[in-house]
This record gives C-alpha cells, structure tokens and sequence, in this order.
C-alpha cells in the first residue's frame, strides 16, 4: 500500500476514535490459518495425490503380472472295455503363470506421458484453489475491517444526531424553532439507528464468512498495514498472467494430456507383443500299477504377437474422438488466456481506481468537515437552519464511510492482482507457514509396485 494510503488509514481512524488493537488477528495470520486448515484447499491436496496415482498405473504396463490358480473336484472314470472298471478320484492342478509385455504399440510411453500431464495440470489446480482460499479470506478479512469502521462511524453518528436531537428540542421549548426541525432531527435519528443496525447485521455475515474459510471466530481485526509488492505497469501484469497464472498452466498441461492421448488412442491399431510363460502340475488320484498317484508337471514360454487388423471400427472412432478432444483443449487454452488477461487488466484498473478514490475522499472528508464546523456555527447566529446542520453532518459521515469502503475495495484489488498473476500463494506471500510440497507424495508413489497405505492416514491431514 502506498505512503498516501497509509496517512488516509490513520485519518479515518483518528476520526472514527478506533485505534488498531493490540494483539489483534492480522492479516498475515488469518492467511496462514486458512492455509492450514481450510477444508476446500484439503480436499483439492488429497484429489492431487489421488491424481499422482495415474503415474505408477501407467508405468505398470512395463511391468510383468503373476498369477496362480488352482482347481479340485472328484471325477468318476467308467469303462466297458476288456477289463471292466469304475473308478472315482480327486483331481487337483495348480498353474503358475507370468507375462511380460514387451510392446503395446506405444500405449504405454504414451499413457504414462497422459498421466505426467494430468498431474501437472492438476497441481496448477491446486495453486488455483489455493489463491482462491486466501483472496476468500482476505476478502472476508476486509469486509470485517470495513464493516467494523462503519458500525463505528454510524455509532458515533447516533449519538452526534442524538445530541442535535436534544438540542432541537431545547430550542424548540424556548420558541428558537420549529416542530418541523424537531420532526427532520428525529428522521435523521431513526435513519441513523436503521444504518447502525444494517452495519451491525453485515458484520456479523462477514464474521460467519470469514468463521468458514478460517476456522474460528474473528474478534477485532487490525486494518492491513503490509499490502502485496505489484506489478510495476498493466503490461508486466498481463505479461505476467500468461506465465504463472494457474487457470492458463493447468489448460496448457490439460492440452498436453490431450495429445498424449492421441497416441494412446493409435496404439490400439498398432501391433502388440508379450513373453508368457506358465507352469502346471495335476495330480488326478488314480493309482499305477506301481501304486504311485497319476501326475504331470508342464512348462510352457511362448512369444505373442497379436495383429489388429479390424475391431468393428471402435478404435478408429476413438482415435477420431479424441483428436476433437486434443482439438477443444487447444481452443480452451487460448480462451483461457484471454480471460487471464482481461482478469489482470481488470484488477489493475480496480486497484488504481480504488487508489484515486481514496485520494478524493479524503480531501472530501477534510472539507465536509470544515464545511460542517462553519454550518454549526452559523446555525447557532441563526443565518443556517437545522435542516443545513444535518446535511453537513449526513455528507461528513458519508464521505468517512465512502473511504472506508474505497480501502476495502483497494486491499481486495492488490491481492486479486496478485492472483491474476499467479502470485497469490502462501510461498508467494512469504506467511510463516510450512508450505505443502506437492512433489514428494508423488515421488513416493511413482516407482512403487506394491503397497495399500497411503500418506497422510485417511482422514488425518488437517488435524
């Protein structure tokens, strides 16, 4: 926040009698604690570990698949030949197999390629509903702030408007005025109560909000004194946008997985070539001459080539299907990038425009006020009626609540630039958190064959 912006902030607190309260949550730490605990940002970390799970399921297909079976039931053996016999045994057989792929037509390659992108693309999410979280909360963080000042502001102009009241009636009594200066002070009084009220109501919303996003109650928050560092000019914003904001790097990962999945696709019309090798012993209870029980032990490798040559025209229909797929996210990506610039061009006017605002208001402010001690003063030789009085007074207190709402607007403008820009991030903005490292569940799981536990325990990440 600039120099000017600062002074104003100390302005309208000194005129509102609200010092910062000591020990107050700042902004920094309502940040921090929805970074910890939010349950949206949660849930958006586990879906990315469950997406790194695409990775190790590609790479499987380099890997060879062992099974066993067996089976066992009687058999009832009858014969009418010379030598007459009827004979039941038990017959038992076990079969060892293993296959190997060796080539899948590229599926593999192209599936693992698919699966990298994914989880790329979905990283960028995450960042995405990360910056999402926290300009939630600064947002709600803000609203308290400004709802804070305007229940302040509209108490003070309770009992300003009660003490015009009463005055009123004293001049009244002794025949200074009129019954209709009594009627407009009582009308600027009950007006005064009804804003005091919708101010309070307002506050109490935004404290459920910011309840929701943070995770506990918010008692008197401090007005930010430490704002974003910005883009130096709109275009190095715009610039910025089209290389870190995540919605542009998840579409652009999300298109890459769309071309691997072309070739994912063709694979299918391609030759595909495995090593299988099986092993079977049966024994089947009848009895030798020797008396040994019947039994063969068999060994077989074999070398598989399967060739497509028609499958009724469904992978040729997917190949296609997919190419308008890989098609739909290139022109997503560039959509994308249009709105990330007009996002950031919008942020950017919406911070210079909140700044001017502030710029105007306090100079209104300083003139409502001298404007408002001249009308009093005259109302009290008689050359300014009630009705003035309380026009001074209603645009003296508008103009303290009108600045109040442009620091608002100006805070929420500085960090949805800073969102806009990919910037917005608990890394970015240095809170004195342990960042969440998206990389090392992926590395666990990457080369893993074997294994059901999973990293954090279910249901235990937050706690």
């Amino acid at each position: 926040m600039h120099k000017r912006t600062l002074l104003t902030a100390g302005f309208v607190f000194a005129v509102m009698g609200t010092p910062v309260v000591a020990g107050a949550e700042t902004l920094e730490e309502a940040l921090a604690s929805a970074y910890l605990s939010n349950p949206t940002l949660l849930a958006e970390r586990a879906k990315l570990r469950a997406q790194d799970e695409l990775v190790p399921q590609a790479l499987s297909n380099w890997r060879p698949s062992v099974s066993l079976t067996g089976s066992v039931g009687p058999t009832n053996v009858q014969s009418n030949a010379n030598t007459k016999y009827d004979q039941t045994y038990t017959q038992k057989t076990a079969t060892a197999s293993i296959s190997q792929p060796l080539y899948r037509g590229g599926q593999t390659v192209a599936q693992t390629e698919q699966a990298e992108a994914q989880v790329q693309a979905e990283r960028a999410q995450l960042v995405a509903s990360e910056q999402t979280v926290l300009l939630n909360v600064v947002t709600a963080y803000m609203d308290i702030v400004q709802y804070q000042a305007t229940v302040e502001l509209n108490r003070n102009n309770e009992q300003v408007l009660q003490r015009q009241l009463d005055a009123t009636n004293d001049r009244f009594r002794v025949g200074e005025v009129t019954r209709t200066d009594v009627a407009q002070s009582e009308s600027r009084l009950s007006a005064a109560h009804a804003d005091r009220t919708q101010a309070e109501g307002n506050l109490k919303t935004a404290k459920a909000t910011y309840v929701s996003l943070v995770g506990h109650d918010a008692e008197k928050l401090a007005q930010p004194t430490k704002m974003p560092e910005l883009p130096a000019s709109v275009d190095q914003a715009k610039q910025l946008s089209l290389q870190t904001n995540p919605q542009v790097l998840a579409q652009q990962f999300s298109y890459q997985a769309a071309q691997a999945g072309v070739d994912l696709a063709f694979g299918k019309l391609l030759p595909q070539l495995s090593l299988n090798g099986t092993a079977t012993k049966s024994v089947d209870g009848a009895e030798l001459s020797t008396g040994d029980k019947t039994s063969s032990r068999t060994y077989a490798a074999t070398l598989n080539l399967t060739v497509p040559i028609y499958q009724q025209g469904a992978e040729y229909s997917a190949l296609r299907q997919q190419k308008h797929v890989a098609g739909q996210a290139l022109t997503t990506l560039d959509q994308t990038r249009r709105d990330a610039v007009e996002s950031t061009t919008r942020a950017w006017e919406g911070v210079q425009t909140a700044r001017a605002r502030i710029i105007s208001y306090t100079d209104q402010i300083r003139a409502a006020q001298v404007a408002l001690d001249g009308v009093r003063k005259e109302s009290q030789v008689g050359s300014r009626t009630v009705l003035d009085v309380l026009n001074a007074e209603q645009e003296a207190l508008q103009a303290q609540v009108n600045l109040v709402q442009a620091q608002h607007d100006e805070a929420v403008a500085e960090f949805t630039l800073k969102s806009a820009v990919g910037q917005l991030t608990a890394q970015a903005l240095g809170l004195s958190v342990e960042t969440y490292d998206p990389v090392k569940h992926y590395d666990e799981v990457r080369g893993k064959w074997i294994g059901t536990s999973i990293s954090p325990s279910y249901g235990e990440e937050g706690k």
